[in-house]
Order: structure tokens, then C-alpha cells, then sequence
């Protein structure tokens, strides 16, 4: 077995298992945060929630799924039909390439790369165009209109988001995604990770990615008071599912990438504990759960208050950050609390 596994023919059935088990593994958890997210909305409301399909309404999102399958796609007049189907399958697709890359130990990755940061950045910056396209296509105002709007969100938290990150980086000396958890492994546990030196970052990084990933109170390209639903207005049935399965993906993805970043990733917080990837999987489902309280609790911004705290709030901080870590970082400053190079040889 170990000799076929050398083979071109080994190597490549093996990568396509391994691919197959992160697909796997993407759907499975998106039937299950669609059902919590519904759950966390809920008991925000004091109702049951989805209580009727399968035990505890566990099947409810497999139900909607079905429905969602064998009904009728319609398609308006005038849509350019090519770009009207590929835009949801490009928003799909595209989400789900990002997790290739994605860590749950330090072994447990299909593709680890050097520049995996800068992989996920590229690949989650091509998700726009799904959108756009979604909007153009449809021959309408009202989608158009929604696809312009996430246009200009996620270019502007991207900024941000991409700043944010390289304050990371130059901690690390890296843009391996297992060398950035490396780095915040030491005897102190949780207290080694870089929440705790990129403090200010962490509360910036996850309205970012609220807002990049369409998220309420971000949600102003699907804002149904003034937009009937946005960008996806004109679409139905599987079509419509791709794009909000899209959604979801991208929104586990940042979940991945903030305990990744900033929390240690499959590291245990307490010292003595062994690590492992239910640690990773246990902390994407706690920033899934803190996504979820935000879209229940908080209300929607205006979009003109939206661009504003991007620009003027979110990337004068973020780039001065940036600043001030290369300065802590070159200077060792506190033993070398934000330069971790040594961590990880180099």
C-alpha cells in the first residue's frame, strides 16, 4: 500500500480522498450552523426554533435543502442565462477552495503551503465576483443595485481585514498558517496566543469580517426595507442555495481563521492538556455562536455609516497598528512578545 501511495496514480487518488473528506466535513458543518444559527435566533426571541424535523429538529436543514432541490428554477426575462447560473457556482466554488489550505492540526491539512495566508486572502477577494455578476446578470436595478453595495463593503473591509493580518505576519515571520499557531505555543497556554499581543486587532478583525462576509448588521447588499432582498432577489431553488451555502462557508472560514490567527488554533488553552483538532473545531464554533448573537441583537447600520467606519475608523487603526508592531517587533520589546521568529526557526 505504501508503495502504490509513491505513485502518480496513489498520490492522486489520495489527494482527491483528501479532498473529498474537507468537502465532507464543509457540508456537514453547514447543515449544522444553519440549524444553530436558527436555534441561537430563537432562544434571542424566546421561541423554540426548529423543534419538528428529526430529533430536536436536527433534520430541519436537510428539509429545507430537499425543497430548495426539487423546486422549479426560474430564470427572468432577459437575464443572461451563462453568468445568470455560473455566479452562484463561482460564490460556492470559490468558498470552498479557501478551506484547502486550512489547518486542524499541524498535520491534518490537504495543501500546506508557505503562502497560505496569502491564498485564503486571494480566494476570498475573488468571492465579490460572484455577487456582481449574480446582480448584473438578473436585468434588474434592484440586484444590480445589492451587487454594487457589496462591492464597495467587502473592497473596503478587505483593507482592513488584509492589514490586520500582516501585523500577524510580521509577528510570525510567516504566512504559513502552522507556523502563525507555532508561534503562539508556549507554558503559559491561552495567554501565549496573539489575543493578548494584537489585542486592539482581534475586535477589528471580527466586525471586518462581519462585514466581508455580508453578515447583520453588515448585511446592507441583501437589505430587504430598501432592497427586496438584494443582490439574489431574482434567483430560486438551487441556484439561491448556492449562494447562501456560499454565504455560510465564507462565514465558518473567518470563524477558522480567527482561532488561527488569534487563538491558538488546535493549541489547548490550558497548559497540559493535549492539543488536538477538536480544539480547532471547538473554538470555529464559539466565533460561529458570537456571529450568531450579533446578527440576533444588534440592529443594522446605515450604509453611508458603513463605508464611514471602514475608511475612517477601521484602516487608520489598522495601518497604524501595523506601524507599531514592526517598531515592537524590530526592538524584541517585552522579551519579544510580537516578534515569535525564533518559534519557529527562523
Amino acid at each position: 500500500m505504501a508503495d502504490f501511495l509513491q505513485t502518480g496514480l496513489g498520490t492522486t487518488l489520495l489527494i482527491l480522498l483528501q479532498g473529498l473528506g474537507i468537502i465532507a466535513f464543509v457540508m456537514i458543518s453547514l447543515l449544522f450552523l444553519v440549524y444553530g444559527d436558527r436555534k441561537i435566533w430563537a432562544a434571542v426571541q424566546m421561541r423554540r426554533g426548529p423543534n419538528v424535523v428529526g430529533a430536536f429538529g436536527l433534520l430541519q436543514s436537510v428539509a429545507d435543502a430537499l425543497k430548495y432541490v426539487v423546486k422549479e428554477i426560474v430564470v427572468p426575462a432577459g437575464a443572461d442565462k451563462a453568468v445568470f447560473f455560473l455566479a452562484p457556482m463561482l460564490s460556492f466554488v470559490l468558498a470552498v477552495l479557501a478551506w484547502a489550505v486550512i489547518p486542524f492540526t499541524h498535520t491534518w491539512v490537504l495543501s500546506d503551503i508557505n503562502v497560505a495566508v496569502l491564498f485564503v486572502f486571494a480566494v476570498s477577494s475573488l468571492e465579490v465576483y460572484g455577487v456582481i455578476m449574480g446582480g448584473w446578470a438578473s436585468n434588474s436595478k434592484y440586484p444590480f443595485l445589492g451587487s454594487l453595495r457589496s462591492a464597495a463593503q467587502m473592497i473596503s473591509y478587505e483593507v482592513s481585514l488584509g492589514l490586520i493580518i500582516i501585523g500577524i505576519i510580521i509577528s510570525t515571520g510567516s504566512m504559513n498558517f502552522g507556523d502563525i499557531v507555532h508561534a503562539q505555543s508556549g507554558r503559559f497556554g491561552l495567554f501565549n496566543w496573539y489575543w493578548l499581543p494584537h489585542l486592539p486587532m482581534v475586535v477589528l478583525f471580527f466586525v471586518s469580517a462581519l462585514a466581508e462576509t455580508n453578515r447583520p448588521p453588515f448585511d446592507l447588499p441583501e437589505a430587504e426595507s430598501e432592497l427586496v432582498a438584494g443582490f439574489m432577489v431574482e434567483y430560486s431553488s438551487t441556484p439561491y442555495l448556492l449562494f447562501m451555502a456560499g454565504e455560510y462557508i465564507a462565514i465558518f472560514l473567518m470563524c477558522a481563521l480567527i482561532t488561527l490567527l488569534f487563538f491558538g488554533g488546535w493549541l489547548s488553552p490550558i497548559p497540559g492538556v493535549p492539543d488536538g483538532a477538536l480544539w480547532m473545531v471547538g473554538k470555529m464554533a464559539f466565533f460561529f455562536f458570537m456571529f450568531a448573537m450579533v446578527k440576533a441583537i444588534v440592529p443594522r447600520y446605515r450604509y453611508d455609516q458603513l463605508m464611514r467606519v471602514g475608511w475612517k475608523v477601521f484602516l487608520p487603526l489598522s495601518l497604524g497598528w501595523v506601524v507599531i508592531v514592526s517598531f515592537l517587533a524590530k526592538y524584541a520589546v517585552l522579551g519579544g512578545l510580537w516578534a515569535r521568529w525564533a518559534m519557529i526557526g527562523g
